[in-house]
């Protein structure tokens, strides 16, 4: 039986990860965190990590970017494998989550779903062949809940482009104040905010006279908490290292 801990568990993403937990065999959730700790299910939520000292073999995290100084302790002090799904991280916590994974397996992606971890290689393969010949634009759109922007799926996916041009390219997220041309080198990124829209990433090669467009629409967030639990899967039993989707379908 695999024994899961979920931090964000009274968020909308825990809730649904709960629900496809308890609809599968060999698996369970054995405790939650949440600054929220009404019991929605029958395992009992704790406001600090540190308050739950049962048996575990893996946190999923689907929190916020603030708790993840507390939620890398906690994991390092047990030695428990983490998959981490927020997104949002400053710089210096990605460097934080990159230094844990020295002592304890950490699994991260910018997306959880298969879908999209897909598309990103396909966006790899397209860069390496349009080269600097096509302009690159990322739009986003989601929910108008969501904090970050851009969103953790829009950044890995600028990534993967831009680890295939054939040069350096940069991240622009605001043109208002820009009276120039758009310069070759850069990959824009817009995001949109609004209603209840899960989640949807275009990404447009734009050449002289054509365009490309390669679209993923979520239309639930069944599929990024099924990605979670099949990485939670994946990951116990793991030696201590960073691992992202690419190790799950590869």
């Amino acid at each position: 039986m695999l024994k899961i801990a979920l931090s964000g568990c009274s968020g909308r993403m825990g809730r649904v990860i709960s629900d496809i937990v308890s609809g599968r065999d060999g698996m369970e959730i054995v405790a939650g965190f949440d600054l929220r700790t009404e019991q929605y299910a029958d395992f009992p939520v704790y406001k600090d990590f540190a308050e739950f000292q049962g048996d575990c073999d893996v946190v999923i995290d689907f929190s916020n970017a603030a708790l993840t100084e507390n939620l890398l302790d906690y994991c390092e002090a047990r030695r428990l494998p983490v998959v981490i799904c927020t997104t949002g991280h400053s710089a210096g916590q990605l460097d934080r989550i990159r230094a844990a994974s020295a002592s304890i397996p950490i699994f991260r992606s910018g997306n959880m779903s298969i879908g999209i971890n897909l598309m990103s290689e396909l966006l790899k393969q397209s860069a390496a062949v349009l080269g600097d010949k096509y302009d690159v634009e990322i739009i986003e759109k989601h929910h108008n809940q969501k904090l970050d922007a851009p969103s953790g799926t829009a950044l890995m996916l600028a990534d993967a482009v831009a680890s295939a041009l054939p040069y350096d390219a940069e991240y622009v997220y605001d043109r208002h104040e820009r009276r120039e041309k758009r310069p070759a080198h850069e990959i824009g990124i817009s995001a949109i905010r609004g209603g209840t829209i899960v989640g949807e990433h275009d990404i447009m090669f734009a050449g002289r006279d054509e365009v490309i467009t390669f679209t993923h629409t979520a239309y639930s967030r069944e599929i990024f908490a099924k990605g979670a639990v099949e990485a939670a899967k994946f990951l116990a039993g793991k030696p201590a290292g960073l691992y992202d989707m690419a190790d799950v379908v590869g």
